[in-house]
């Protein structure tokens, strides 16, 4: 479960070693993680111990998010499936690999429905790199992310719950940092195949709270959000 060649990153695999020589970045190297590691482990509620079934999880959800955030060619990425990949966030239509890759990994997972009006982040309107550099502006320590509790290991499936949090030290979208915690939870579900290659990733959240939370202090943007479901999308 994505454990080969740990190499560069203790918590992500396939990022040096013979097995990278050739694989294309996309900025020309590996990516540099130390800064929302040391984030990650000062701040994780779990400590999994190495080779637990939560700990091959975690690695296997931090190595493909690295994995389709970094490298350009899906034969680089080895915890994806080569063939078929989609994704999906609460729901809603799945994208292709194509697709996924194009917009970004935080428009995809920012996907909504909500009328143009009422969308603090409108996904529709960034590109792959305008969503990284807003959302690394306004978390300069980075997003980390850690597996709370895993429900099943697959295959054919992975189910898991996750926590994603970071600082908003920088503005976002032209609102002034408050410096406090931003943080979301949700379930994940990975289809995997025999070698744990993800086919198809579906992630459920609460979108409305997580983005209502740069815009005032966390605390009050959960406690003026109303029903969790109606505001996700």
């Amino acid at each position: 479960m994505a454990s080969a060649e740990t190499g560069g990153d203790k918590y992500r695999s396939f990022m040096d070693g013979e097995g990278e020589k050739n694989t294309v970045w996309r900025h020309g190297v590996p990516p540099n993680f130390d800064v929302v590691n040391k984030l990650f482990e000062e701040e994780r509620t779990k400590e999994w111990a190495e080779g637990s079934v939560e700990e091959k999880v975690q690695r296997l959800l931090k190595t493909w998010e690295m994995e389709m955030f970094h490298k350009l060619r899906p034969e680089d990425q080895k915890s994806v499936h080569s063939q078929g990949f989609t994704s999906s966030t609460n729901g809603m239509k799945p994208l292709t690999r194509k697709e996924w890759t194009a917009i970004g990994g935080y428009n995809a997972f920012l996907a909504t429905k909500l009328p143009l009006e009422h969308r603090i982040y409108d996904p529709d309107t960034e590109t792959f790199d305008s969503g990284m550099e807003t959302f690394l502006t306004a978390f300069p320590r980075g997003f980390a992310i850690e597996v709370l509790d895993v429900y099943c290991t697959g295959p054919p499936r992975v189910a898991f719950k996750f926590r994603h949090w970071g600082y908003m030290e920088g503005p976002f979208k032209g609102h002034p940092p408050h410096g406090q915690r931003v943080e979301l939870f949700g379930v994940c579900i990975f289809h995997v195949d025999e070698e744990m290659k993800v086919e198809k990733a579906e992630y459920f959240y609460e979108r409305g709270n997580f983005l209502a939370s740069f815009l005032s202090t966390p605390a009050a943007a959960a406690s003026a959000s109303g029903c969790p479901v109606m505001r996700g999308n």
